[in-house]
């Protein structure tokens, strides 16, 4: 019990910090030079207004300088990046190893978030993300394999990406066919159709790490259906609402696959 408690303060505290990488990463703003300050009135906050999830909760959720609103984001994620470190020292306790593994999760957790908001995937937590994936191993023998398998992930979607784009732009090429004139027969203007985003590739790699090639697998397939309802959903709107960010849906299913390891891992010994 007391592994878990300190596990979770642990997890609030990174969580708090990850809070100051969502809003600022997207604004290009620097993560560490700057103290917190509040995106209303610009009042530089003092050291009790970032107690993780207690100072929104005795500011009931309202700056303490102009009274404005404070989101209720700040105490969700760090409330979820509690729980993820204490779900995972769970089931491997208090190691290093482990600790490489929250962190690449909470990694995934702010790329979920600034995928949903901003619709960008920033490199620099991607690669963060698949780093503590690798590393968040035993032994050599372990790295190597997530090493191994983060490649072959990368590779996988790569290729799928590819064929995907390809096939998409060939579609609207040919149904463009249709409507060309000796006027213009000789200009294609076919725009090249990007399937699959790059971000995409960089989880894939970090799903590969944290789960190998089974596990992997059962996530990719979990979050397509985690994503159907929502993309069934959008299917009548315009064309930009229509774009469903996917990296909060491939996160969350990699993080629900991980928690049922062996029950996944003996269903498919079992039937296949």
């Amino acid at each position: 019990m007391i592994e878990l408690s300190i596990a979770f303060v642990f997890g609030l505290l990174f969580g708090s910090f990850l809070n100051v990488v969502i809003l600022r990463i997207p604004k290009e703003e620097s993560v560490v030079y700057e103290g917190s300050y509040c995106y209303s009135c610009n009042s530089k906050l003092k050291p009790w207004h970032n107690i993780p999830l207690f100072s929104w909760l005795f500011l009931g959720g309202k700056c303490s300088f102009c009274k404005s609103a404070i989101s209720v984001q700040y105490p969700l994620i760090e409330l979820v990046s509690g729980l993820i470190f204490t779900v995972i020292a769970s089931q491997y306790g208090l190691s290093f190893p482990a600790f490489l593994i929250a962190m690449s999760f909470l990694m995934l957790l702010a790329l979920s978030m600034i995928d949903f908001k901003y619709k960008m995937v920033p490199d620099s937590l991607n690669i963060l993300a698949i780093i503590f994936a690798i590393f968040g191993a035993w032994n050599l023998q372990g790295l190597m394999l997530n090493f191994q398998n983060a490649l072959l992930f990368a590779g996988g979607f790569t290729l799928l990406r590819f064929t995907l784009s390809y096939y998409l732009t060939s579609s609207i090429y040919k149904a463009g066919l249709k409507t060309k004139t000796p006027w213009n027969r000789h200009y294609d203007r076919t725009p090249f159709i990007e399937a699959m985003g790059e971000g995409d590739i960089m989880v894939a790699a970090t799903m590969g790490a944290l789960l190998g090639v089974k596990l992997t697998l059962v996530a990719i397939f979990l979050s397509a259906l985690l994503a159907l309802p929502i993309m069934l959903l959008v299917m009548t709107r315009s064309k930009e609402e229509q774009k469903v960010p996917f990296v909060p849906f491939l996160a969350l299913a990699t993080f629900i696959v991980f928690i049922y390891e062996s029950p996944i891992l003996a269903y498919i010994e079992a039937n296949y």
